[in-house]
């Protein structure tokens, strides 16, 4: 067993009695052009192959270092405005990569395995939203009290196969399905070409109170 996936597995063996409702949202904000992505892919792979459906890896690449290299060709706009707004959350200097997020609660460099695994045991240690998405064929039920606004997103990534990148789970589009303030909401789920979110997230990039696969 390698260091990394030695760190890894007792990192997530103390997490894995922790209660969470549905997958642990992890946020990658990566470049073709930053030199420590890499890393930050291997460690967040062994992360999916160690939590299997506990986590949802998303990787939000962004174009600010284009002028070392390249043009980053799965860079969005959304991505640097979604990572502006974790700037903001977390009181830090800028953005940087590779920046990883846990359900809007904690953040850490990517490429830091047991900096990534003492993050991923926080959001997962959490106290539950009380916040449930139940599907039924392409209609999801949303229910619960968020306490404040929040946000319903969906999420298109390229998943397995379809992924050319060495990046998990790209980003490939995003966009808000509506706000939510409670109650009960009935969401007809978009066509699905690859890998889909749905994602209930506090308004301003806050604490995620729900995920789920719809792809």
């Amino acid at each position: 067993m390698t260091r990394l996936f030695l760190v890894l597995a007792l990192l997530f063996g103390a997490a894995a009695s922790a209660h969470a409702e549905g997958p642990v949202l992890v946020e990658l904000f990566a470049s073709k052009n930053c030199r420590a992505c890499p890393a930050a892919y291997r460690t967040l792979k062994t992360v999916e192959a160690e939590r299997g459906d506990g986590v949802l890896v998303l990787t939000w690449a962004v174009d600010y270092w284009d002028y070392l290299g390249g043009k980053e060709s799965m860079a969005l706009p959304e991505s640097k405005e979604r990572q502006r707004a974790y700037v903001d959350r977390f009181s830090l200097r800028g953005p940087y990569t590779p920046q990883t997020v846990y359900n809007g609660l904690e953040q850490t460099a990517g490429n830091k395995p047991t900096k990534v695994g003492s993050a991923l045991m926080k959001a997962e240690m959490a106290a539950p939203a009380g916040v449930q998405l139940k599907r039924s064929g392409r209609r999801v039920t949303l229910t619960g009290q968020p306490g404040s606004l929040a946000d319903i997103w969906w999420v298109s990534y390229l998943d397995a196969d379809d992924n050319k990148t060495p990046m998990p789970n790209p980003v490939t589009s995003v966009r808000q399905i509506g706000p939510w303030l409670g109650g009960n909401a009935e969401i007809e789920m978009p066509a699905c070409e690859s890998g889909c979110a749905l994602i209930v997230q506090e308004a301003g990039m806050g604490r995620v109170l729900a995920t789920m696969r719809a792809g």
